[in-house]
């Protein structure tokens, strides 16, 4: 039994197994290689569909270009190394057993060694070094910035483009010299040229000589890393700073560059040992070495700060400070600022708004952040439409007149579908795209509450139909993963563009007509593209055809990061209709760590607040940063366009020379284009974080630290940061209102809730093609005078909260079970003060119901108001004499079309939506007393009034199923009659 098993088990495998083996692995291969090559040429043709192609071959030359020279420059050192050191080892060497049994094992796969080696560490080097291609291009291509440093005298380039390559190849050197030296070692030692025993090293002259010259050259190395680390203290954080303070200045920079010479001296030594044989000098000066490191980086910094700086540490330090300060504000390009002292008023006085009327005219009272549910139902028409959770906040000019607008696209949202129309063709070639542009006025509201939409519903109506524009969105935040799109001409439509009704006939079926993706008529490209995306139907479906284009990559910001991958994208793309189309506008920077002096941030933490709280960046660390490209993708066809926003910037010239010819001057850039663009979102909370610190601009406040500001949290969400908001303003300084973004500041540590400043940035580019508005780009910051003692946001909306008066009529507002949501807190500069408004939106808990605009909080300094419209909460906090002219008066609800002809605002509210039954009677209407007897004990009268405010949404709801609009009017007025009781019982 045992003899058998034996022989069967050393039996060779038979020719089938072979052959299925050898079969099986062809086909792996095969596979691999096909998804291979589906992978890289369906990359090569959507780059080639926008015409950036070049961007695609750019970094593929340059990726196979420095796998080639990593690859080399790791092998051959390697294979040398092994080569030289076992040829020229002891013909006849006394080896121990030891080493005999070794040279047993080793010998039969020396060759395979010898070569196999190499080869592996190069692939690891060639592909450690491809990824760093952009390193060595940039280096290759850098651009003068024409500023230089205090220290050496260098200009800041050299910084950014030079330092970081040097470094690169030294590491990438010393990496593979050590390797080398280890390998050398090893095979001498293998072989007998180096022997150990007794107590004794022996090496022969061969292996002496090799190992010096490696020790040397790896010497040489240190030497010169030790020369750039001077540099690298230019971008380094010390302390408080970044760059050289005066220790590094005057002890630790002097103490490198003794240490630079003395390590080269001590490689000049192994050098000569290798040729006389002496191995006492090279190693005691290698001991000697080691000592002066420890002396001149630890021991004299040690000594200077301690007996020299910390006792005169104001005296000595302030120049290096200084640097910081300014190197700090010009990186964050923060050097132009304009601080104005601010005694902010907080006493009220009658009239007090009178000079600010325009202003408070064009005060935001839609919240982007909760008005997305209430836009979902009156704007969403079909389940498989979709807004974006945060609204966007843009302008227009209609009649004549600039209005600030709260928008979003209805995009399309293939999951709810029904789970019967998940049917590939449905989900791949019949919703395609979203459509239409939804927009409502900023400033004003329905008498329910609702948005004034200026432009919306399906088909589109609205002011911007009315200039014709192309609605179709096909490439959007939301868009599916891929479509296939376009017909030949006279072919049937097979896209859904918009439904009116369940019937056949209230379909309405469109084609793609643009070029928005590859071509995907040839079967190569079909097999390639169901590789791609692991879908047989592409094989195989009779409806795609020779004009069938697919679309994939839609997102606006994936699209732009792949035809741009060096810039840094703000987290916040949105929609404009520019010149007949809908373009998403992206705005992308150019960052660097290492600008010399300038302090270093986190970008994730800077720009995480409650609107963003986890953002998703490739890039964080930075201590360089510029808007230098706006962005835009068009919604329709795709089509991708880079605009060089700001000409001046060294990172982006150094990249131009890189990818030439794929961004456009700023000259190519539309007047109306221009119109809509603004002051980029992640930029503006990157500079108010540094201002935190840097809004001081001598190194002698700096130093004392006692002025340190912080952004507020967010008072209606404290776990994270209050988010910077657009509104059209007039600040302090300026002729005429501008939309610009504003942002404000309190002391650090978030003790002491007053306002310490108070950030704007004028936000409006212009309107002149190819011209940057003058102001534009202008950061204002109000430095509130100590004196002035101004409640933070959090201060106010705790009074807000704590107010027993607005605490009994938000009481009022939750009757039935409704909630109620605070919406964004403005500052605003007003009345020579600083004013806060607040909407507060109700919301039925019924699964139907959305946030509708009930109410206005105002306050300023100590005083409260809380009213139905923001020009009644003004002018009862002003007297009455404020002299604003708010746009948030109520639209007649009688109307069923709102202003603009923006499209049927008619559709009767869905049950529930409305909690308090409506907005409060016009002044002047006395409120129904009826029902309620003289006798009447306060207690008894409160709860008469609730009872018939309950038995009034009762009706409400009931008319409302059964559709009797009479009888829903009488209930909703009935409960108004109930709700002002209640109000006037609660005084």
């Amino acid at each position: 039994m045992t003899s058998n098993s034996t022989q069967n088990s050393a039996t060779p495998a038979s020719p089938t197994r072979r052959i299925a083996i050898a079969t099986i692995a062809i086909v792996a291969v095969i596979i691999a290689v096909l998804f291979g090559m589906a992978s890289l040429y369906t990359e090569f043709l959507w780059f080639s569909q926008l015409d950036f192609r070049s961007v695609l071959t750019t970094q593929w030359i340059a990726r196979v270009v420095m796998f080639v020279v990593g690859f080399v420059a790791m092998a051959l050192p390697v294979w040398l190394s092994i080569t030289l050191a076992y040829r020229l080892r002891p013909v006849y060497a006394r080896l121990s057993s030891q080493l005999d049994r070794y040279q047993e094992v080793v010998e039969p796969l020396r060759r395979l060694a010898t070569w196999g080696i190499p080869v592996l560490f190069g692939f690891f080097a060639g592909f450690a070094t491809a990824t760093q291609w952009e390193t060595t291009w940039m280096w290759l291509n850098g651009v003068a910035s024409g500023e230089t440093d205090a220290q050496f005298g260098l200009d800041t380039s050299f910084y950014m483009f030079d330092l970081p390559f040097w470094q690169g190849v030294v590491g990438f050197a010393s990496a593979v010299v050590l390797l080398s030296l280890l390998v050398t070692a090893l095979v001498c030692y293998l072989y007998g040229s180096v022997r150990v025993g007794q107590g004794e090293l022996s090496i022969s002259k061969s292996a002496r000589i090799q190992i010096a010259i490696i020790a040397g050259v790896y010497l040489l190395l240190q030497a010169v890393s030790i020369w750039l680390d001077r540099f690298a203290s230019l971008i380094s954080q010390r302390g408080r700073i970044t760059g050289p303070d005066y220790v590094v200045a005057n002890a630790l920079i002097p103490g490198q560059t003794i240490l630079a010479v003395v390590a080269a001296l001590v490689a000049v030594l192994f050098l000569i040992t290798a040729f006389i044989g002496k191995w006492r000098y090279p190693l005691v000066a290698t001991g000697l070495l080691i000592l002066t490191s420890l002396v001149v980086t630890v021991a004299l910094p040690w000594g200077v700060q301690t007996f020299q700086v910390t006792p005169n540490e104001r005296a000595l330090q302030l120049d290096y400070y200084q640097e910081n300060v300014d190197a700090t504000r010009t990186a964050y390009d923060l050097d132009e600022i304009e601080t104005i002292p601010y005694e902010a008023q907080t006493t009220v006085e009658q009239g007090q708004l009178r000079d600010d009327a325009a202003t408070t005219a064009s005060l935001r009272l839609m919240d982007p952040s909760l008005i997305s549910p209430t836009v979902q139902q009156l704007q969403q028409v079909r389940p498989y439409y979709q807004f974006e959770d945060v609204l966007d906040v843009d302008r227009y000019e209609i009649d004549g007149e600039v209005q600030d607008t709260v928008v979003s696209l209805r995009e399309l949202n293939i999951d709810n579908l029904g789970a019967e129309a998940q049917q590939w063709v449905n989900t791949t070639m019949t919703y395609t795209h979203g459509y239409g542009m939804v927009a409502a006025r900023g400033n004003e509201r329905t008498s329910e509450g609702e948005p004034v939409f200026i432009e919306g519903d399906i088909p589109s109506s609205g002011f911007l139909t009315d200039m014709e524009y192309e609605p179709r969105i096909y490439f959007g935040e939301q868009s599916p993963q891929y479509s296939i799109v376009g017909a030949p001409e006279g072919s049937d439509p097979l896209e859904l563009d918009y439904a009116t009704g369940s019937a056949e006939d209230d379909q309405n079926y469109t084609t793609f007509r643009g070029d928005g993706g590859p071509s995907i008529g040839s079967y190569f490209n079909r097999m390639l593209y169901a590789l791609k995306f692991q879908a047989a139907e592409i094989l195989f479906s009779d409806q795609i055809n020779a004009e069938s284009q697919v679309l994939y990559d839609r997102a606006p910001r994936e699209r732009v990061q792949k035809v741009a991958p060096y810039l840094t994208l703000d987290s916040d793309p949105y929609p404009s209709v520019v010149d007949g189309r809908i373009v998403w506008i992206v705005d992308g920077y150019t960052t660097s760590a290492s600008y010399p002096y300038a302090s270093h941030i986190g970008l994730s933490e800077a720009i995480s607040d409650s609107s963003n709280p986890q953002p998703n960046l490739l890039v964080d660390d930075v201590n360089y940063i510029r808007n230098s490209v706006k962005a835009t993708v068009d919604a329709y066809d795709g089509s991708v366009t880079l605009y060089a926003w700001d000409e001046e910037d060294p990172v982006l010239q150094t990249w131009q020379s890189i990818y030439p010819s794929t961004i456009e001057s700023i000259d190519e850039m539309s007047g109306e284009l221009m119109s809509h663009v603004r002051y980029p979102t992640d930029l503006f909370k990157v500079q108010r974080a540094m201002l935190g610190t840097y809004h001081v601009d001598t190194a002698s406040e700096f130093y004392q630290r006692d002025n340190a500001w912080e952004t507020p949290q967010d008072p209606t969400n404290d776990q994270e940061l209050q988010p910077p908001y657009y509104l059209t303003m007039q600040m302090p300084g300026q002729e005429e209102p501008q939309f610009s973004m504003f942002t404000s500041f309190i002391p650090e540590g978030g003790e002491r809730q007053v306002l310490m400043g108070y950030l704007s940035v004028d936000s409006n580019a212009g309107g002149e093609p190819g011209a940057i508005r003058d102001g534009y780009g202008d950061l204002r910051l109000l430095e509130i005078s100590s004196a002035s003692t101004v409640p933070a946001p959090g201060q106010v909306q705790n009074a807000f909260d704590s107010n027993q008066s607005i605490a009994q009529e938000l009481n009022v507002l939750q009757i039935g079970d409704s909630n109620v949501s605070l919406g964004n807190l403005l500052t605003l500069p007003v009345g020579e003060g600083l004013l806060y408004m607040q909407p507060v939106y109700v919301q039925s808990s019924r699964d139907t119901s959305y946030p509708l605009l009930r109410k206005v909080l105002v306050a300023f300094g100590d005083e409260l108001a809380f009213e139905d419209t923001l020009a009644e909460a003004l002018d009862s906090l002003f007297q009455g004499e404020s002299g604003a002219e708010t746009g948030d008066e109520d639209i007649d609800p009688g109307e069923s079309e709102t202003p603009d002809g923006a499209g049927d605002q008619g559709d009767t509210p869905d049950e529930g939506e409305t909690p308090d039954g409506g907005s409060t009677p016009d002044e002047g209407d006395e409120p129904d007393q009826g029902g309620t007897d003289q006798g009447e004990t306060p207690s008894g009268s409160l709860d008469a009034a609730l009872a018939d405010a309950q038995e009034a949404m009762n009706a409400k709801a009931e008319a409302l199923e059964s559709g009797d609009m009479v009888a829903y009017a009488e209930a909703d007025q009935q409960l108004t009659q109930a709700i002002e009781r209640l109000l006037a019982l609660s005084e």
